[in-house]
């Protein structure tokens, strides 16, 4: 580890086709939006987010959107290029990973009080396995928060993902979260901001930690 000092509730459809296409870089992930988009990204985290909680940032890049008002106990990154991840402000640590070849994440159970993926949802080749990792870290109740707009790098996405609408996308993230098995509360929203800014979709769930849908814990 390197360290430095309106919402609209859906049902996960059945039948989507499966995120399972060829490899995927990583190098490139948060598919940029607009400013207006980017505030509206950060207000959501500064509704959600637990204010001086530890926040994992999943798939991070060289920028961060939590609000710089908050004093969060620590803000950990995981991605794949370590002078990117350096280059994010926000990072108080980063851990180096492909997270499509092992979704296994380096941390132990109830590790966070929060955790976001932002505009990078698409990129993932096994995204239940991830999400339930995440699951897994977070405190049982702390929330993931996965963001994303209609901008996307076709050539980086899974290919089913830029066969969809946006409704179709909300849906298939949610069944992400419903395949892992350890997430309640999933919500579907639209923060798309109001005038005719980018859209912006989050879908966004409580972790039950190490307990999954059907166990007896």
């Amino acid at each position: 580890m390197m360290s430095r000092d309106g919402i609209t509730a859906l049902s996960p459809a059945a039948g989507l086709v499966p995120a399972l296409e060829l490899p995927v870089d990583l190098s490139i992930v948060g598919a940029p939006v607009d400013d207006v988009a980017l505030a509206a990204i950060t207000e959501l985290y500064r509704e959600i987010m637990p204010d001086g909680g530890a926040i994992l940032d999943v798939m991070s890049s060289w920028i961060g959107h939590l609000p710089p008002e908050i004093d969060y106990r620590k803000v950990v990154g995981i991605g794949v290029d370590a002078c990117i991840l350096a280059e994010n402000p926000f990072l108080d640590e980063w851990r180096v990973q492909d997270l499509n070849q092992n979704p296994v994440l380096p941390f132990g159970d109830s590790e966070f009080d929060g955790a976001a993926i932002c505009g990078a949802i698409q990129h993932l080749t096994r995204p239940a396995e991830l999400i339930r990792e995440v699951g897994r870290v977070l405190r049982p109740g702390a929330p993931l928060i996965v963001t994303f707009s209609q901008r996307c790098v076709a050539t980086k996405a899974i290919a089913c993902w830029c066969l969809l609408d946006d409704a179709a996308q909300l849906c298939l993230v949610a069944r992400h979260f419903v395949e892992a098995g350890n997430w309640t509360d999933i919500r579907c929203v639209d923060r798309t901001p109001p005038g005719g800014g980018e859209p912006l979709y989050a879908v966004i769930a409580l972790s039950r930690g190490t307990s999954f849908s059907g166990s007896d814990d």
